[in-house]
């Protein structure tokens, strides 16, 4: 399995990309899901549950999505969680609606980039069972990193100040991996639609000729 990843640099990017933005995640939900029992009433905690589970409704919308432009959006959430780290000192009430809104959102649009990427992975040298068996372990070790981290970062008593700057720094690389990314896709993309474009004309002219 971990030769498939050694030999794809595309799919190492990938691969570091999912265990940053999911060992950030889970990282920090243990506090958050602290902050939802304090601070949350159960209506509003069903709400967003609720909507979480919409992404089977919500994925089809985005069938004809460009990859690339998904890739843009997550990067903006990013960059968004990064800066809700800030309304923790101003309010946690604030501070609990915002981090629980993007994890919502991510999580629908971590379901939309799965689907798409299962088609650009067919271009790579790994099989289809491969990379969604890559995809599984890389998860399931993030989340163990991510909820060891937590326990630790509880346990030692760390103040969430410090937490949210080392999630921040690590956000930050997720980012300049994911904006790799980003322009893979949109130049994988435009190739093709450069040679989609080529070769209907060449059909045309020929239908002319």
């Amino acid at each position: 399995m971990f030769n498939e990843i050694c030999q794809s640099k595309f799919l190492k990017i990938q691969v570091i990309v999912l265990y940053i933005i999911t060992y950030i995640d889970w990282v920090i939900l243990p506090f958050v899901t602290k902050l939802e029992g304090t601070y949350l009433p159960v209506y509003m905690i069903s709400i967003y549950m609720l909507i979480g589970a919409l992404d089977g409704f919500i994925q089809p919308l985005f069938k004809h999505t460009k990859i690339y432009n998904i890739y843009l959006f997550a990067i903006m959430l990013d960059i968004v969680q990064i800066m809700s780290y800030m309304f923790y000192q101003w309010s946690a009430v604030v501070f609990t609606y915002v981090i629980l809104s993007i994890f919502t959102i991510q999580g629908i649009t971590f379901e939309i980039v799965r689907i798409h990427t299962v088609d650009f992975m067919q271009g790579e040298s790994v099989e289809l069972k491969d990379y969604l068996m890559i995809r599984s372990f890389i998860i399931s070790l993030s989340i163990l990193c991510g909820g060891l981290s937590a326990i630790l970062f509880d346990y030692f008593g760390m103040d969430l100040k410090w937490l949210f700057y080392y999630l921040s720094f690590l956000g930050v690389i997720g980012i300049v991996l994911q904006f790799i990314l980003y322009k893979k896709f949109k130049k994988r993309i435009q190739i093709s639609e450069v040679e989609i474009q080529k070769d209907r004309r060449e059909i045309f002219e020929k239908i002319r000729g």
